[in-house]
């Protein structure tokens, strides 16, 4: 089914996305891979290469503890599959936070060795001096603020933020960093809907929620979430679209069931074999 709204032909950038600010809204999409890449590609705005990869892919608790080399083999592999949609990569913890020069050093890694368009980081006041060293040499950024999933060691769970006048006006302080220091445009994760709603009206770039509001200027999610692919827990945020992890254990069922029962391989699955007559 071909999508409502128009879709450019043309490679999306960084700057085209900027210039949403207020527009058609923002769909975004996680991927880890050429082929989930080529089936997002025609109907998204947005691929982000995210560490969600770490949950999702590997099987780790947390998104800390990907290493940048990981992060830039999943981003190679997704823009080998994104002929249009802007490919974002997600700079994984450790890998920015020391200083704006080891943040340069990881992000020129990523779109070196990638060809993604961006990368992101997560952070508001204290990572603004590396969004502005990146973008001050031409790489663009993705900002992430409220609730941050590299920090939840140090956080101590996954919380949503903006609850009382001390978060909100910190996530508020955060995405105005963000703004000044030249990010294209920011993830808002995890945060109440009317401070979400706020600081989208009050930062010139767009905001793309993601547990967030409605009045977003895009909307993400994980792809493996919306598809009903990953089943060890669904975040209040999603919703799922489909249920393809029951569809593909039914196939799996049916496939181990012709196999035990040597129904697969049929003559029509194997080589040097006449098919039989009518």
């Amino acid at each position: 089914m071909a999508p409502d709204y128009p879709m450019p032909a043309e490679r999306i950038t960084p700057e085209l996305l900027r210039a949403r600010k207020g527009g058609v809204p923002i769909v975004a999409l996680t991927a880890y891979s050429k082929a989930e890449a080529q089936r997002l590609d025609p109907l998204v705005d947005l691929i982000l290469v995210g560490d969600s990869v770490a949950m999702i892919v590997y099987g780790m608790d947390t998104t800390v503890g990907l290493t940048l080399e990981t992060m830039i083999a999943h981003g190679r592999a997704v823009v080998r599959g994104a002929k249009r949609a802007c490919v974002v990569v997600d700079l994984p913890a450790g890998s920015y936070e020391r200083s704006a020069e080891q943040a340069y050093a990881s992000a020129a890694r990523v779109v070196a060795e990638t060809g993604a368009a961006a990368v992101k980081l997560e952070g508001g006041v204290a990572v603004a001096p590396a969004i502005r060293r990146l973008v001050g040499a031409g790489i663009p950024v993705l900002g992430h603020v409220g609730l941050l999933p590299q920090s939840v060691t140090e956080a101590g769970a996954f919380r949503v933020q903006g609850r009382d006048d001390l978060s909100a006006a910190h996530v508020l302080d955060d995405a105005r960093a963000v703004a000044e220091a030249g990010a294209f445009a920011m993830v808002i994760e995890g945060t109440v809907e009317p401070l979400a709603r706020c600081i989208t009206e009050t930062v010139p770039i767009p905001t793309i929620g993601i547990g967030a509001s409605p009045a977003c200027d895009g909307q993400i999610l994980v792809t493996h979430d919306l598809l009903g692919l990953f089943a060890d827990f669904t975040p209040k945020f999603v919703k799922r679209y489909a249920e393809l992890g029951e569809a593909a254990e039914q196939a799996v069922r049916r496939f181990a069931d012709d196999v035990r029962a040597r129904r697969f391989p049929a003559p029509e699955h194997c080589f040097g074999v006449k098919p039989p007559k009518d």
